[in-house]
């Protein structure tokens, strides 16, 4: 009989543990935006890649 009670007493604890811990997500954005992500990756918000220009040589001076 011990036993059931016992079991009842983790499991509410268990129970409200998983509430807050719910609670705490939601509260610290972690459900706010749930279909933006997918569709970032086909943004194309890149600029293009800027080619390199070729270092100029450096004049000697004669002395």
């Amino acid at each position: 009989m011990y036993t059931t009670f016992y079991l009842i007493g983790i499991g509410l604890f268990i129970g409200v543990a998983a509430w807050f811990l719910f609670i705490w997500a939601v509260k610290s954005g972690q459900f706010d935006d749930t279909e933006a992500p997918k569709y970032r990756m086909l943004d194309d918000d890149d600029e293009p890649a800027k080619p390199a220009t070729p270092a100029k040589p450096e004049k000697k001076k004669s002395s």
